[in-house]
Parts: structure tokens; sequence; C-alpha cells
């Protein structure tokens, strides 16, 4: 038997010598969530031998799949994203920090300008979640909208992403709010306009992805990843179709690439939309386009 302290730095090595670059973290957070320790009960018990063969083998097993560059998220199953808890596997793109920026934003701009506006009114504020995925974007929104009515569609063209978002809403609380439907983009709502339109589409240019890190070009969804030759592609048939989507005054929300700051907005001006507005993320790169269509001809 090895006691808590061996196992832990075996797994550290291990992950090292992978090359994982932070192994010792990583291999902290497999070995706390497989003996439920914190650091505290960590240090009080380090020297006792590990008692729990169920526990002992997780661990081991856990270990290896992140030797094989799974991420850590998928190995736990769950991913936090502003502040919640998301569950997330290998049908889903990891939430990341860079799209708060995109729900934040959405929030800022719906608590100032909605207040008030639907306090006599008993219709929802239609929000249409696109390429969804674990509908970490959908799902924020509806635990801090708070003030207003309103329903959120987490819609994806993949069922088991569809899935992941269900057992999210079911998770979260947000049945109430949420609901699924799976679509290509706009396919499944002919007849159907929203107040508001957001969407972390595909956009990593077809040839960037395998320079991508074995963890994402290996374990991710390449559907959520591969935006096709120029990274645009789902970008033009968005900006083809969302102004028949959107009711009048209503806005729609991109997530895009550090690098999209200029040709994301040339695509949407071009299509009619006025407003554009580039926002950056913590780290000063531009990461959301925020805008409204100019003739608001919804069906």
């Amino acid at each position: 038997m090895s006691t808590y302290a061996a196992l832990l730095k075996e797994g550290e090595g291990r992950l090292l010598a992978a090359g994982i670059e932070e192994g010792r973290l990583d291999a902290w957070y497999l070995f706390s969530d497989c003996f439920s320790m914190d650091k505290g009960a960590y240090f009080l018990r380090m020297n006792e031998e590990a008692s729990c063969g169920g526990a002992v083998s997780r661990f081991e097993s856990l270990i290896e799949g992140r030797c094989r560059r799974i991420p850590l998220q998928q190995l736990l199953g769950n991913q936090e994203f502003m502040g919640l808890s998301f569950a997330v596997n290998e049908h889903v793109l990891i939430p990341r920090q860079d799209t708060e920026t995109l729900v934040e934003t959405v929030l800022e701009d719906l608590k100032r300008e909605q207040d008030g506006k639907f306090a006599d009114n008993k219709d929802r504020f239609r929000i249409l979640d696109l390429c969804t995925g674990s509908g970490c974007i959908g799902i924020s929104l509806a635990k801090y909208l708070d003030r207003m009515p309103f329903q959120i569609i987490l819609s994806d063209i993949s069922r088991e992403a569809l899935r992941t978002a269900e057992e999210n809403i079911r998770r979260l609380g947000v049945k109430q709010t949420c609901r699924t439907v799976q679509s290509d983009l706009f396919e499944a709502f002919a007849g159907e306009a929203f107040d508001c339109i957001v969407s972390n589409p595909p956009y990593i240019p077809t040839k960037d992805i395998e320079e991508l890190s074995p963890e994402v070009r290996d374990h991710e969804p390449r559907l959520a990843l591969d935006g096709s030759g120029d990274g645009l592609a789902v970008y033009r048939r968005i900006a083809a179709c969302a102004g028949e989507h959107l009711l009048p005054g209503g806005r729609i929300y991109l997530e895009i690439g550090w690098d999209q700051g200029s040709s994301v907005p040339e695509l949407f001006r071009a299509a009619g939309f006025t407003d554009i507005e580039v926002i950056r993320d913590l780290t000063g790169k531009d990461r959301v386009v925020k805008m409204k269509i100019r003739r608001n001809s919804h069906v």
C-alpha cells in the first residue's frame, strides 16, 4: 500500500514526464476529487496509507487519461463558468473564461436597457443561443437575468451536445426558462423571431486546428472548433439569415477569435447590420461583436 503523499507524488511525476506543464496542479485536482480531500485534510493525512482501493484505482486511471492528454475538465466531468458548475464531456466545447465576456456584455446591456420595460408586459423576452454546446451561455443568462420574464432556447446541430445542455438545465435549475431545439443554425426556426441572439460559433480556420494543443485538437469536438477555410464560414451563414429572426430593436452578440475584430464586423455591415461594436476581453483582445439589423424584416 502507498501513502497518500506517495500516490500524489507519483501522479505528479507521471504527468510532468508526459509533458503536462501544470502536472502538479492537475494531479492535485484529480487526487482531491478521488479522495474528497482539501489541502487541510491532505496535510493531516498525507502519511497515512491510502485505504480505499476503489479511489486509488480511479486516481491511477485518471492520471493515465491525463497522460493521454484528455482534458482535466473531461476527466472530472465539470467546468466552472460564470461562477456555475457545468457538466462537460467529449461532445461539447469546454467553457472558457473568454466566453464570460460575451455573457457579461449581454447581461450588462439587458439589465440596463430592459429595466421596467417588461414590468406590465406578460410577453417573455426571447433569447436564442445558437451553437449552444454545453449550454453555458444561455444557462448563465437564465441564472442571472432576474428582473424580467424571459425564455431562452438553446440550439445546436449535435444531439449529443444538446443532451449535455439538457443535463446542465436540470443541474442548474432553469427548466422553467430554458429549452433545447436541435437545429442547423436557423433551420428549425422558420417564422420565429427573437429579442436577442447569442452565439459562440466555430471560428478556427481549418489549417490552424492541427496547431492546437492535443487536449483541444484530439479531444474537443471538431464541429465546435472548425470555422472552415478562413474561420468565417458560420459567421457568413449567420449574417445571411439573422436579420429575419430579430425583432425590432433586437441585438445579436457573437464571440469572435482575437484576430477577427475587423473581418466579422465587415461581414455583418455588408449584410445590413448597424450599431456594430467590438468588445475586448480581460486580456485586451477583441472577443465579442454586438450589433443590430438596419431593417428588421422578421417573418
